[in-house]
């Protein structure tokens, strides 16, 4: 079919996109092998530096290959009419709305994981293997991307199924429905994620009583944050990273410990790492992103609702029979200008947030252990210690580790 001008639109789209990330990619890594500042000199030795910048050369490189297949595999994809193609496939199963949208984003959701397995099967068995941080089996391994898989077409092709009958129903006013049932299912993971998503990829228990919970739950009284849920979360068998992480409201509130960060922090540490995240509890900023996600989806619907029923959208991806799924892959390409500055402007705020949060650990505990806790996960995970500031203002949800440190000594 003949291209339109939103087709060409999208390809200006994906390629100013990708050079943009390429020269941030390219601006970042010319300062791998810049000098250590001062507050982080006990961080790497010579010898442990040298393997964290080769770590990011190579995370570097891996990722100009990947990212540059996958453009031009889009490109091309585009270009060719991989869309119109998967279409007519779909139309020779069905004509109904919504199993027609299942099979048509089922085909290019299996395609695009084939595709991409080969470079997730790389950066996990080569690249993590190599500077020993992976711990999971090639059986362990398949068994996440087989499950993972299928929770995403359990999980996506619901909510896709119900946005459509919503949009069927209901007509202009469909985002409204729409927007009140993806907060609905927002809520509901913040609630139970831990309880019934993790449990089927890694194995949670009970922190022991000891020595470190009787502390944590010390620190819990003393800033009268209810906490009856702390459990450690078997994270070394897939990696050596280490993390934490609260999560919950009212009763399903939890915190959980990654088996790593118990095995590589010390008692005062450990309690510092949850004093900051206790800071993000207090300060409300879990729920301050839950409502402005929520503004930012309900807005993004809005606009949406404007657009679905122009054919041009659809054949903005070479689509000739105008379709809602078709339309909805077109308007997500168009959009996502718009997304890039909301998620700017969200990793802003989430800097200050940690920030915040920072304060509130120092405040109510100690900032010592919360410092030398971020200098040991940032060695433990050869991270770089010399972020360029437009890597960090496009990229960072969190502040380069230099300046938390100067936050919380000052």
């Amino acid at each position: 079919m003949e291209k339109n001008v939103l087709f060409y639109v999208i390809l200006v789209i994906l390629v100013v996109q990708f050079l943009i990330e390429q020269v941030l990619e390219y601006l970042n890594a010319k300062r791998f092998k810049s000098t250590v500042p001062a507050e982080l000199s006990d961080v790497y030795n010579e010898s442990e530096y040298k393997t964290a910048q080769e770590y990011k050369q190579t995370n570097y490189k891996f990722g100009l290959i990947s990212d540059g297949f996958s453009l031009l595999l889009t490109l091309c994809f585009l270009w060719f009419g991989g869309f119109e193609w998967v279409d007519k496939i779909t139309r020779s199963f069905t004509e109904n709305t919504i199993p027609m949208a299942l099979v048509f984003f089922g085909i290019i959701t299996i395609g695009s994981a084939i595709i991409g397995l080969p470079f997730s099967y790389y950066r996990t068995f080569v690249i993590e293997e190599k500077y020993g941080f992976n711990k999971t089996t090639k059986s362990l391994f398949f068994s996440d991307k087989l499950k993972g898989g299928l929770l995403a077409a359990v999980l996506g092709g619901g909510l896709l199924s119900l946005f459509i009958w919503f949009y069927q129903a209901t007509g202009p006013n469909f985002w409204l429905y729409a927007w009140a049932m993806i907060g609905a299912f927002m809520l509901f993971i913040n609630l139970f994620y831990s309880r019934l998503i993790v449990p089927l990829f890694n194995k949670q228990t009970p922190l022991s009583d000891g020595s470190l919970k009787t502390a944590i739950e010390a620190y819990a009284q003393k800033v009268g944050f209810e906490l009856k849920n702390i459990f450690v979360i078997d994270g070394s068998k897939r990696s050596t990273k280490a993390n934490a992480y609260f999560s919950g409201f009212g009763k399903e509130k939890r915190i959980t410990l990654f088996d790593t960060l118990i095995n590589d922090l010390d008692e005062d540490e450990i309690v510092a790492v949850l004093a900051h995240e206790v800071g993000h509890y207090k300060r409300n900023h879990i729920i301050f992103n839950l409502i402005v996600s929520l503004l930012t989806i309900g807005f993004t619907l809005f606009i949406l609702s404007l657009f679905i029923n122009h054919p041009e959208i659809s054949q903005a991806i070479g689509v000739s029979t105008p379709s809602f799924h078709a339309a909805l892959i077109g308007f997500t390409l168009l959009y996502s200008p718009i997304s890039e500055i909301t998620g700017l402007a969200m990793n802003y705020l989430s800097r200050k947030f940690e920030f915040q949060a920072d304060d509130y650990a120092k405040s109510t505990f100690a900032a010592t252990p919360l410092v030398t806790s971020l200098k040991k996960l940032s060695k433990k995970s050869l991270s770089n210690l010399t972020p360029h500031p437009a890597y960090v203002f496009v990229h960072y949800s969190h502040p380069p580790l230099v300046e938390r440190i100067r936050n919380l000594r000052a």
